[in-house]
């Protein structure tokens, strides 16, 4: 076997790998689409929904929202991360030069307070493992690049009854009772306690 033979057997085996990483994840939608064309519009436009439900949130499945602009979708009877948002902070700088905080929580987040609600977020775990019992439940994406650093008021430190399993890149639906805190300066607004998957 020649140099030849073995660039292009190289080059084959590339496109190969490439193919069945795309077939992985669109493979189906591309297909559908593909036999669509030769057929009927009909059959490209339910490709096209099908695809498009397929991408769009899904609490029960734990599918990702695409769009890093935006905060996890409040699931049905949930509390939106925009109210949350709405507890303002304030800064002073301590002896050491940092910043530190406390909160300024609205009425409508202190009527929360000791409540059990529903959010949806993505999580940073705390430790390794297959699952989670103690993690941080994040208001947006943790790829966001302008939500890299999070606001106090932009997560929820989770500590769960039932173990959620590990992911960064799903959506979960967390229920807990709500802790107000921060007043000590720690820069954690929101607890969640007796939390588990909803």
């Amino acid at each position: 076997m020649n140099r030849k033979d073995l660039a292009e057997m190289s080059w084959k085996a590339t496109l190969l790998m490439l193919a069945a990483v795309i077939s992985v994840n669109v493979g189906h939608t591309i297909a559908a689409a593909v036999q669509g064309t030769k057929r009927s519009p009909a059959l490209i436009d339910a490709a096209v929904r099908t695809y498009a439900e397929r991408q769009a949130p899904d609490y029960k499945a734990g599918r990702a929202v695409e769009d890093v602009w935006k905060p996890a979708a409040t699931p049905k009877g949930g509390v939106s991360w925009k109210v949350l948002e709405a507890t303002g902070e304030t800064t002073r700088t301590d002896a050491k030069g940092f910043i530190v905080s406390k909160p300024k929580f609205t009425p409508q987040v202190k009527a929360l307070a000791g409540k059990r609600i529903t959010v949806a977020g993505w999580m940073m775990p705390l430790s390794a493992g297959r699952t989670q019992k103690h993690f941080v439940l994040l208001g947006y994406p943790p790829g966001c690049p302008f939500h890299f650093h999070a606001a106090p008021n932009q997560f929820i430190e989770v500590y769960a009854d039932t173990a959620f399993p590990t992911s960064e890149t799903r959506v979960f639906t967390v229920s807990g009772v709500l802790e107000l805190t921060g007043y000590d300066e720690s820069g954690i607004f929101y607890r969640l306690r007796q939390a588990r998957p909803r």
